[in-house]
């Protein structure tokens, strides 16, 4: 198709962008790559043409390829920022500019970051690298698929990006706990339902002559935290509300006033149904930092139990720095009918709100984006109807959904189930040009041994890393991992494999990352 056409030309040339800007950020560990260069260079083409790293180079060319992240920063750098454009210049409004330079591709490392959809090297268009066949992969996977660390139930499935076809199943149909990894369905849902423009605004309103409310939207990354020097993506911040609403106040002639915050925008139970746990904070539209009691940004952390009065009471303390009396404590309170609006401040679009997720696996976004979800049907914003939109969202994509059950947005609720085709189908629809939207699914997945929830994982295993990048979902008993590779042969594949039943966590993780990594090393022809 002519479209697809255009896109591989497009894409093409932002490889060679990112390509050139990572020759620049290496240049200080050139000395130390030199001898593997020379060998890589006299090594015959065609197993260049791979994304294996060879054994002379292999420890080099991973420390060059830490080299490069650790320059550009692996959170808005590089491929994912190349992805990013490419992604807006496919359907010529979706995407968003996140680099001070956005016609300059920051610097990223190509053989760790594997170009999605891309065209093996020599290769004549998209998908002319060789097919993998069944019979291959099946006899590369069954036997790890036999590893006593796995559960009583395993599940696979890897599907063929460019054929849009399976090519190895097993089980891929059982619908089984995911945990964690349910929240790529979380995240296709809220791009497909709103867009990867999409902010979520908090909001200041007048509720009266000297009275007014803070409204929560739902921003899981609202901060009342100092602004990061250097950062190029800042979440909406508590403080430039406060001095937008004290400027406001200030032209009406008001010093002194009512505070008042609005939570109506979910409903339902706030705490989730695994109880107070420090995997997840109350679940509320108005909360600062996650609820965090500590400095942390991501992970585990104590909560605080009523994260809405709190965030009202920065609120009131910031605005009192600004030369605004806030009469009494805050209290709970509903937002006029028609409010006059007198400041706001707007979320990261939800393609980075998405990356984040994915990368860190952030319960507390992916909790706020099922209920945005929700809010976007027409739905209540509860854990059941947040279920219900994902769920209807999905359906609307055609995605296999038997035996599906989404009781909440992160995972933590052992009774979600989906089936291992389902996780698959997701990411091939994610990685598909056709869905530009989409591509902050793939985008955000953490990089093995280099990102996110990978960061620790396969170290030990050269082929998986750098080139393995998978969602993770790890619950007592249960592990999965779901993502892309690049195959020996430079095709591109979506993977799920599903395990219930495990005693032994960190063997069966190991499990997994050994049938990623025998992906990213097959031929398999």
């Amino acid at each position: 198709m002519p479209e697809t056409r255009t896109w591989q030309v497009r894409w093409q040339s932002v490889q060679r962008s990112a390509r050139a800007a990572s020759r620049a950020a290496v240049r200080s560990a050139r000395s130390a790559a030199d001898a593997a260069r020379q060998a890589w260079q006299a090594t015959p083409r065609h197993t260049q043409q791979t994304w294996r790293l060879t054994a002379v180079s292999a420890a080099t060319g991973l420390t060059v390829a830490i080299v490069a992240v650790a320059a550009a920063g692996p959170w808005d750098s590089g491929q994912r920022t190349a992805e990013r454009t490419e992604a807006a210049v496919v359907d010529g409004a979706s995407g968003e500019h996140h680099a001070a330079r956005p016609d300059r591709p920051a610097p990223s490392a190509p053989p760790v970051l594997p170009a999605l959809g891309g065209r093996a090297v020599g290769a004549a268009g998209r998908g002319a690298a060789p097919v993998p066949t069944n019979a291959g992969l099946a006899d590369a996977l069954a036997p790890l698929l036999k590893d006593p660390a796995l559960g009583s139930l395993r599940t696979a499935s890897v599907l063929d990006v460019a054929a849009g076809r399976e090519v190895f199943g097993a089980g891929q149909d059982k619908a089984a706990t995911p945990a964690s990894t349910v929240k790529l369905a979380t995240a296709v849902a809220a791009l497909s339902a709103l867009g990867p423009d999409h902010r979520i605004d908090t909001t200041v309103v007048l509720a009266g002559k000297d009275r007014i409310v803070l409204v929560g939207g739902g921003d899981p990354t609202l901060t009342a935290r100092s602004p990061r020097h250097g950062a190029e993506e800042q979440p909406a911040n508590l403080r430039t509300l406060a001095d937008a609403t004290a400027r406001a106040l200030k032209q009406r002639h008001l010093s002194k006033i009512s505070l008042g915050y609005d939570t109506s925008a979910y409903s339902g139970p706030v705490t989730h149904p695994i109880g107070p746990n420090e995997n997840i904070a109350p679940v509320t539209p108005l909360m600062t930092d996650e609820a965090r009691l500590d400095d942390t940004e991501h992970g585990t952390a104590p909560r605080d139990a009523d994260p809405a009065r709190t965030a009202a009471r920065t609120f009131a303390d910031l605005l009192h720095q600004r030369g605004i009396t806030v009469d009494g404590d805050p209290t709970g309170a509903k937002a006029p009918a028609k409010p006059e609006r007198i400041a706001a401040v707007h979320s990261l679009p939800l393609s980075a709100l998405v990356e984040r997720m994915l990368t860190y696996s952030d319960n507390d976004i992916a909790e706020a984006l099922a209920r945005q979800t929700a809010i976007a049907s027409r739905r209540p914003a509860s854990f059941a109807g947040a279920g219900k939109a994902v769920r209807t969202a999905l359906e609307r994509a055609h995605l296999p959904l038997a035996g599906a059950v989404f009781e909440d947005g992160s995972g933590l609720d052992r009774d979600d189930k989906v089936s291992a085709a389902l996780l698959s189908r997701l990411l091939l629809q994610a990685s598909d040009p056709e869905h530009p939207a989409l591509r902050p699914v793939v985008t955000g997945l953490p990089v093995a041994a280099f990102t996110g929830t990978l960061s620790n994982r396969y170290t030990g295993q050269s082929t998986g890393a750098g080139a393995v990048r998978a969602k993770t979902g790890t619950l007592t008993g249960v592990n999965t991992l779901a993502g892309t590779v690049v195959d020996a042969d430079g095709r591109l594949l979506v993977f799920s494999f599903m395990t219930t039943g495990t005693t032994d966590p960190q063997g069966a993780q190991q499990a997994l990352d050994k049938l990623a990594s025998a992906v990213a090393n097959c031929g398999c022809r």
